[in-house]
């Protein structure tokens, strides 16, 4: 394993990442590597983004299962109530 190798802060999309960045090794398909080479495509930064939105869905899944009990009990209280302050929409 490499040490953390130091950098600028990059902003990518609405967070900051990290200053220290680690080198680590990934393996790809072949075929795949030769194309996005060809396409002079940065594959830390794709990576980075890949493994970003990854993260961020992983972290949507375990909230959605953590809260599955309130969001089902509050479903059912509007089923059985309708929405507060329901008397007051206009549409």
């Amino acid at each position: 394993m490499h040490p953390p190798v130091a950098s600028r802060p990059v902003v990518s999309g609405s967070r900051q990442a990290s200053p220290l960045r680690q080198r680590t090794n990934v393996t790809l398909p072949e075929d795949l590597l030769q194309e996005a080479r060809h396409l002079k495509i940065n594959l830390s930064q794709a990576c980075e983004r890949g493994l970003t939105a990854a993260v961020s869905a992983a972290k949507a899944q375990a909230w959605l299962e953590e809260n599955q009990g309130a969001i089902s009990a509050w479903n059912a209280h509007v089923d059985e109530h309708d929405v507060p302050l329901a008397e007051y929409r206009q549409f």
